[in-house]
Parts: C-alpha cells; sequence; structure tokens
C-alpha cells in the first residue's frame, strides 16, 4: 500500500475514535418556509426546523433577491466565462463593489469567489509586499486568516484573545521600524462575543500599524446601515481594510475586502487568489447587489434579529440549558465532549426534528464541543419553545446548569 494511502486510514480512523468525523446532513432550502427545511429520510422527505444557517437575516429567500437571480440569470447566463482579466468585467460586478464600497465608506472594493478566498489572497498579496512585517493575530481567527498570513513570509505574532494588554505588549517589543498590520475580526462566531475595535485601533495609531478587519460575521447586521461593528462602533473611518462575504448576512455566496482605492488596486493586481479564479456568476452577483440594497435601508429587519437572539437567549436561561456568554447574535450552547456532542444533534435531528451543528475541534478546543444557534427573523416564538422543551430531553442532566 503507498504510504499516503495507509496514512489516510489511519489519521480517519484517528477521526473516528475522537468522534469527529463529519457527515453531510441531505437537507433542502425552501425559499417560501425558511427557517424549516426539508430532511431526505428512508421513509421520504421530513420537515425540520434549522437553528445552524448562517443566512441570518433570511436573505437568501427574500423575494427581491430571488427576482434579481432569476432575472440575470435568463438575461446573462449560468457562468461568468473567466476571470474578469479573461472574459471582461460585468456592470453587476462593478455594481456591487461600488455599493460595498459604500456600505463600509471606503473608496473601492473588490470581489472574490468568497470569503476564505478574499482573506487568503488579500493578506498574502499584502504581506509580500514589503520585507520585515510584523502582523498581529488574535488567537481566535478565521482558518483563512491564517492561511493568509502562512503564504507569505511575515513575521506572526499571535496575541490572546481580544487581550488588550497582550497586544499593546507584542506590539511594543517588535521593531520600531518595521512595517505593522494587525488581523482580527469584529464577532467572533464560535465564541459569540465582539472585539474592542476602538481600542485596537488606538493601538494601531500608537504604533504605526494598519488595521485589517474580517467582518464577515456582522456585515448587514450591525450598525445603522448593516456596515458591521465597525459602523455601530463609529471607527470605519480608522479601518484600513475590510473584508466581508456574501454567504451570511446578505444569504448568498462571495467575498470582498474594502478600502482605499490604491490599495485595492494592488491587491487586485497582485492576489494570485483573485486574478486566478473565474469570477462570480451573474446571478449570485445581482442577487447580492439586490440584498446589499435592501439590508442597507431594513433596519427594522436587523432590529428583529437582535430581538429573537434576546428572546432564544432568555428562553433557555430560563430552563437552566448550558448556554455560554454571548454578545452577539449567536447563541452557542456548551456540550463539551466530541462524541456527546454529536449524539444530541443526531437526537434533535431524528427525535425532534430539530437541525443544530455539532461544533467539534479542531473549530472548538477539545472540552469546548458545543451547539451554535443562530436564531433569524423568521424564528417564532413556537420554534425556540419546541427547541427548549427538546434540548431539555436530550442533554444529560450534568449539563443543565451553565458551563
Amino acid at each position: 500500500m503507498h504510504p499516503f494511502r495507509q496514512a489516510v486510514r489511519t489519521e480517519l480512523a484517528h477521526i473516528h475514535a475522537q468522534g469527529r468525523y463529519r457527515t453531510f446532513t441531505r437537507l433542502r432550502k425552501q425559499s417560501d418556509r425558511f427557517p424549516v427545511f426539508e430532511l431526505d429520510t428512508d421513509d421520504g422527505p421530513r420537515d425540520v426546523t434549522v437553528w445552524s444557517s448562517n443566512d441570518y437575516l433570511g436573505m437568501g429567500v427574500h423575494p427581491a433577491v430571488i427576482r434579481a437571480a432569476a432575472a440575470a440569470l435568463q438575461a446573462r447566463g449560468a457562468g461568468a466565462g473567466g476571470t474578469r482579466n479573461i472574459a471582461g468585467t460585468s456592470d453587476l460586478h462593478d455594481a456591487l463593489e461600488a455599493e460595498l464600497a459604500a456600505l463600509h465608506q471606503k473608496q473601492a472594493a473588490l470581489l472574490f469567489t468568497s470569503g476564505y478566498v478574499a482573506n487568503q489572497a488579500a493578506l498574502t498579496a499584502i504581506l509580500k509586499s514589503l520585507p520585515d512585517w510584523q502582523v498581529f493575530s488574535d488567537s481566535k481567527n478565521h482558518a483563512s486568516m491564517i492561511a493568509g498570513l502562512k503564504g507569505a513570509k511575515a513575521s506572526v505574532h499571535v496575541f490572546a484573545h481580544n487581550d488588550m494588554h497582550d497586544l499593546q505588549a507584542r506590539l511594543r517589543a517588535a521593531p520600531p521600524e518595521a512595517p505593522k498590520l494587525i488581523a482580527f475580526e469584529s464577532v467572533y462566531s464560535m465564541n459569540a462575543d465582539i472585539a474592542p475595535l476602538a481600542r485596537i485601533c488606538d493601538l494601531a495609531a500608537e504604533f504605526g500599524a494598519m488595521t485589517y478587519l474580517d467582518e464577515v460575521h456582522a456585515v448587514g447586521l450591525y450598525g445603522k446601515h448593516g456596515g458591521g461593528v465597525a459602523e455601530r462602533d463609529g471607527v470605519l473611518d480608522r479601518i484600513d481594510l475590510i473584508e466581508g462575504t456574501l454567504a451570511k448576512g446578505f444569504g448568498c455566496m462571495g467575498g470582498y475586502v474594502a478600502g482605499d482605492a490604491d490599495v485595492i488596486d494592488f491587491i487586485r493586481s497582485t492576489a494570485a487568489g483573485f486574478i486566478f479564479t473565474t469570477a462570480l456568476p451573474p446571478a449570485t452577483v445581482a442577487a447580492a447587489l439586490a440584498s446589499v440594497r435592501h439590508v442597507r435601508g431594513d433596519s427594522a429587519r436587523r432590529a428583529r434579529l437582535f430581538e429573537r437572539a434576546a428572546k432564544l437567549k432568555a428562553k433557555l436561561d430560563a430552563a437552566s440549558l448550558p448556554r455560554l456568554p454571548s454578545d452577539s447574535h449567536i447563541v452557542p450552547l456548551h456540550v463539551g465532549e466530541a462524541a456527546l456532542c454529536r449524539e444530541v444533534s443526531r437526537r434533535l435531528l431524528e427525535e425532534h426534528a430539530i437541525y443544530a451543528t455539532p461544533i467539534n475541534y479542531p473549530t472548538v478546543p477539545v472540552g469546548h464541543e458545543r451547539l451554535r444557534l443562530t436564531p433569524t427573523p423568521l424564528h417564532t416564538d413556537k420554534m425556540m419553545d419546541q427547541l427548549v422543551q427538546a434540548l431539555r430531553a436530550v442533554l444529560p442532566a450534568g449539563l443543565s446548569v451553565a458551563a
């Protein structure tokens, strides 16, 4: 047997033994019934209430978004036909980039095929621009940010999560004349907490560092117009580069970066993940454009999301269920062991027609396994009560007190 095949079998056996093996659940999203999906079973389709979608506002099923996608598909076909350098750009791509730049009060924006690609490509391009880059990265940063940092020969300093004293100490110890960049997120989706953006900006100014902010779990949701936590906290003008996604709050697909025009032009001209990747399809871009335009003016939808999140937290607390602290719209529930987390998720689905994804290592540390619940404006009180009742039935008694 080839050594690689043996290594594959050994690693898969190890993943199975740890209870970390992941399987796909065959769910069909329904545009007229979200967040109710159809689950394929041996006995035919079954309705399931989904509590783990990243379509935080339900914009993926909004009629205006669906109409825009259908019209673009009919008029322009299924694919972009190549990269924008090869096949040309379109008015839809240009319009969406302009809309995203305006959302974040920046001069320009650049589309990528996903948020992962946006982070990886943009950070690698930036960090190849100069020698001796010193990067300060939050310990809970997305894997895509870490991939971008590893793609260049920068010196990376990982600071303790949201710990401004640690960040300050590491900045102070770095070579004073070296170019510096602080890479961090706003909403950390597994911890459900939010970074102190103003304090990070203060430290960036003190030590002459650029700021690179990942807002993927916040765009569309926070701020007066959905510009993210940076808009909410009044620090948009102090953030050099903002990376976001079209796949969560906007309910579509794709990623982007926004910033000064010359920086965005530099990334466009040098980032391999942009240059060598086929552009987003016209229907996807049209849907995202319609979604961003709608969300920017729909403050009621944002308010409803946060009201729903607060209501779910209150119901879980009233039932003495092990909810973890949350400063955001995300509601994590502690389980604490990988195999148990998967079993709890399985029983919720099979016995109660509720889908809640188990979050295990390496997404969270061993011993911190959890369910990650994401209420949307379309989840009802009845759905919440059913979830609470189901959780009380499937969680061990020892987990009835918050961890």
